[in-house]
């Protein structure tokens, strides 16, 4: 594919802003200036569609279609070395929060173009986000398309859509005036999605109005990849007479986004960035541009999507 090729993207000028929230979890804070360098941005996450383009191209198996190797996780019975992805699979009625087993399963046959079970199909989903891609999947349709991922820091601000001072990428108010302006759930979470946005899971990318960049579903729908690897945000202490904004920042070292709370699991996580469909008032706020969350490089999921960026001058 033309690595030149910058349909259906957008240029984002770049600047600085204040990244992060003092307001909703822990690992979004602090609030610090951040400068970015401009770039190109994917109007949307990659579709079915795309992503279908790249395989027939390439031949290219993701992740979830590969059985594991036992020998990578010790201790793993190597009957269940199957290929497979985590689905969402909604409880019958409350379930305790904090348990997410209650509603992720490992569905065997579940992958990208299976995306809601083994017997399922891309049928009526063309233009939804691509799903049940692992990091590599989504660096490697990067590559392919002559682009790359964003850091977090160039995600966020493109989501932001130009404003840093709010919640939200529209504002302070989830649904202003009972609008729905991106696709999360309503409800009690995990068993009583209303649906009042229309849609019980992924949604047709454009489907919501787009930011202040022109940008569609930077908020929910699906969670993005990002190049970044997870940790705790660090802000440097200022030097004496120092004025100068840290630009383009690229995360932690690999080694640092281990979880400290699982250390006999040694797979890396890299940040996901701007919440999905499953994310709920009641649950998980994360629909919003500064909204971060850990998620290992070995993992598929029925929520998780990406787009890619170019970092080149304006020119066409």
């Amino acid at each position: 594919m033309s690595a030149a090729d910058k349909s259906g993207m957008r240029w984002i000028e770049g600047g600085t802003f204040q990244m992060g929230s003092d307001r909703f979890y822990p690992e979004e804070a602090p609030v610090r200036p951040i400068r970015v360098d401009g770039f190109w941005i994917d109007e949307t996450p990659v579709t079915n569609r795309a992503f279908a383009a790249f395989v027939d191209a390439t031949g290219y198996r993701t992740l979830a279609e590969i059985p594991p190797d036992p020998e990578d996780y010790p201790g793993m019975d190597p009957s269940l070395a199957m290929a497979g992805s985590l689905l969402f699979v909604p409880t019958t009625g409350p379930v305790d929060l904090s348990d997410y087993s209650q509603w992720w399963t490992f569905s065997c046959g579940t992958d990208w173009r299976h995306p809601h079970a083994p017997e399922s199909s891309l049928e009526g989903l063309e233009d939804h986000p691509v799903v049940h891609v692992a990091y590599q999947d989504a660096e490697a349709y990067a590559r392919w398309a002559g682009k790359t991922l964003p850091t977090e820091a160039e995600w966020e601000f493109a989501a932001r859509g130009g404003s840093d001072e709010t919640d939200y990428a529209w504002g302070d108010t989830l649904a202003p005036d009972g609008q729905m302006l991106a696709n999360y759930w309503q409800g009690p979470f995990p068993h009583g999605n209303t649906r009042e946005d229309g849609y019980e899971r992924t949604s047709p990318v454009r489907s919501y109005p787009p930011n202040g960049y022109d940008l569609y579903d930077m908020i929910g729908n699906v969670w993005e990849w990002t190049a970044d690897w997870f940790a705790q945000p660090k802000v440097e202490p200022k030097r004496r007479g120092s004025c100068c904004v840290p630009a383009n920042p690229r995360g932690a070292l690999k080694r640092e986004s281990l979880d400290p709370a699982t250390p006999w699991m040694t797979i890396p996580r890299k940040v996901l960035k701007g919440g999905s469909h499953l994310c709920a008032e009641s649950y998980c706020q994360r629909y919003r541009p500064a909204a971060r969350h850990p998620q290992a490089i070995d993992s598929s999921t029925s929520h998780i999507g990406f787009r890619c960026i170019i970092r080149r001058p304006r020119k066409a």
